[in-house]
């Protein structure tokens, strides 16, 4: 069977601040209390969006996925900083 092209998938990392998913232990309550029947690991995502980003200096558009405290450090440092840092732009 052949997947559908016109759903592209998102990156799984931010293109900013290079966070990628992790593994961590799913453990419910009750393991907690008695370290007995662990759940196992869990894979989690960081919260990742898809963003246009307006660069003034080069009067350019830019689309990148790009997490929430990726969103943060571009309205901290200004567009054009925080994408040469992350050197997306030359």
């Amino acid at each position: 069977m052949i997947a559908c092209t016109s759903q592209i998938p998102m990156a799984k990392v931010c293109a900013i601040t290079k966070k990628g998913s992790i593994v961590a232990g799913g453990y419910s309550n009750r393991t907690r209390a008695t370290k007995f029947n662990p759940t196992g690991m869990v894979r989690k995502y960081p919260n990742m969006q898809k963003k246009r980003v307006y660069v003034p200096e080069l009067k350019k558009t830019f689309v990148i996925d790009v997490s929430t405290r990726g969103i943060r450090t571009i309205t901290k440092l200004g567009a054009y900083a925080a994408l040469k840092k992350a050197g997306i732009i030359k």
